[in-house]
């Protein structure tokens, strides 16, 4: 009899983590399919990275059993992670692609450059809030990814020593388009920014640089982000 409980307490000790894991990708495929698909994310490297990313692993432990919500969720420093809808439609903006190298301005939990990582070349992001830089700089590299960049600095002066860049994303507000980052786009390259006062709705954008060096930019939707945070 107690050989029979041993093997039955290994079995379960055994099958435990995959039952767990299990459980996170079947949230992740509903969430999919419930929340992006069904509203227009048809890019398949983007919905494939969606399925990929285990967003629970950004979170704090207490929000875990929110991760595959459609929602933001607090990461703490007065910061969120962003609602997987707007991470999906953000990244399916500027086209993705295996050969790019993005920029993203605010790590924070570092859900974005995930999502990005499993598809493009390389990441290069910016983080103002070094605890947030420092945590999702482990995590993510706890997770496997080796293809993205990490810097604490001032995002509204782009990485101009890698620069330019293919794209940019940006996942805080600021009151007007940092000139500086349209400087490190490529021609032809995409950048997609939320823009506006914190104190009410803000507008994301698509800005386009064309051949002459000018830009070319397009309202999506309002939407509500932190503010676009300055390091003195």
């Amino acid at each position: 009899m107690k050989t029979f409980i041993f093997f039955c307490s290994f079995l379960l000790l055994f099958f435990l983590p995959f039952t767990e894991q299990d459980r996170y990708q079947q949230q992740r495929e509903k969430m999919v399919k419930q929340h992006l698909a069904s509203r227009g994310i048809d890019n398949q490297h983007v919905l494939k990275a969606m399925r990929n990313v285990e967003r629970h692993k950004l979170v704090p432990p207490n929000m875990e059993r929110f991760a595959y919500e459609d929602r933001p969720l607090p990461i703490g420093k007065g910061q969120t992670i962003s609602q997987p809808f707007i991470v999906a439609y953000m990244t399916q903006t500027i086209d993705p692609r295996p050969g790019m190298k993005v920029l993203e301005i605010g790590t924070g939990s570092g859900y974005q450059a995930a999502v990005l990582a499993e598809i493009v070349d390389e990441v290069y992001t910016i983080e103002t809030v070094e605890s947030l830089a420092e945590t999702a700089k482990k995590n993510l590299t706890q997770m496997g990814y080796d293809n993205i960049h990490f810097r604490v600095g001032d995002g509204f002066y782009g990485w101009e020593e890698h620069a330019p860049f293919d794209a940019i994303i940006v996942t805080a507000a600021p009151k007007e388009i940092p000139p500086r980052l349209a400087e490190q786009l490529k021609v032809g390259g995409k950048m997609v920014i939320p823009v506006g006062p914190t104190s009410a709705t803000q507008e994301l954008r698509l800005v386009e640089k064309q051949k002459n060096g000018e830009l070319k930019v397009k309202n999506l939707m309002p939407v509500r982000f932190v503010p676009f945070t300055r390091r003195n």
